[in-house]
């Protein structure tokens, strides 16, 4: 009953109200997912529209991604096989020329759809102490300019990634974290138990099971529904917040 009664107070609270809360708690480690949690926009399918109006990848390669994107929102490939086919997709290019690339992405389509109380956390956080990490299943090098905005640095931000040979992005994968293996990226960082974690999807359900003070930020439906019968508190930030949420 406790749990529930907290769960309600932070699902009411103002955005001001949220950031004390959470510097309250005094985490050490704070985890952080990117789209939906961070910023509005879902940077994963954007990033994808964006560059191959761009051209950066071939009208072959365009034609292929745009196939299996079509299949995964069908149900037909899952969750971790469309994030690491969509970081795949751009082996060949260099990676500074996909990093300048992201740059000119993050500006129009990432940073006005910041949440700005949660870059407010981010960065009182990080002064008071706390060690803050990104996790997201979109690729490194957008996530990674995304989270610059906050002032998290590269090493703490894990995306898919795959193997860069001579400066090229090859299509071998080294990670995708999505689901689970959220989980075991932060294991093999070193982070067990992370003292506070923030998601929006079910894809960050396992993350936020082991953390010792779990967020549900503008959370899915589904991410909703669970956070409800776990007891998790919930915050709607507000640029989003639902109606029957109002302080």
């Amino acid at each position: 009953m406790e749990q529930q009664t907290e769960q309600s107070r932070i699902e009411s609270r103002s955005a001001a109200e949220f950031v004390n809360h959470v510097l309250a708690s005094e985490p050490r480690i704070a985890v952080f997912d990117c789209d939906g949690t961070l910023w509005a926009a879902d940077t994963g399918s954007e990033f994808l529209t964006w560059s191959l109006e761009q051209g950066l990848v071939s009208r072959e390669t365009a034609d292929w991604i745009l196939g299996r994107y079509s299949q995964y929102r069908q149900g037909l490939v899952t969750q971790t096989e469309i994030c690491g086919e969509m970081t795949q997709m751009y082996a060949g290019l260099r990676e500074e020329e996909l990093r300048s690339a992201v740059e000119k992405f993050c500006h129009g389509f990432v940073h006005p759809h910041i949440f700005e109380e949660m870059e407010r956390v981010v960065k009182q956080l990080q002064i008071a102490g706390t060690k803050v990490w990104a996790v997201s299943s979109t690729n490194a090098w957008v996530v990674q300019a995304g989270a610059e905005r906050f002032g998290i640095p590269p090493e703490r931000v894990l995306g898919t990634r795959v193997l860069i040979r001579d400066g090229v992005a090859t299509s071998t994968l080294l990670a995708v974290p999505t689901g689970a293996a959220k989980v075991e990226a932060l294991h093999e960082a070193g982070i067990d138990k992370p003292d506070a974690v923030f998601g929006n999807s079910i894809h960050d359900a396992a993350m936020l099971a082991i953390a010792g003070r779990p967020y549900a930020v503008n959370p899915t439906p589904a991410l909703l529904e669970l956070a409800h019968a776990e007891g998790w508190p919930v915050y709607w930030p507000e640029a989003v917040r639902p109606q029957s949420a109002a302080v």
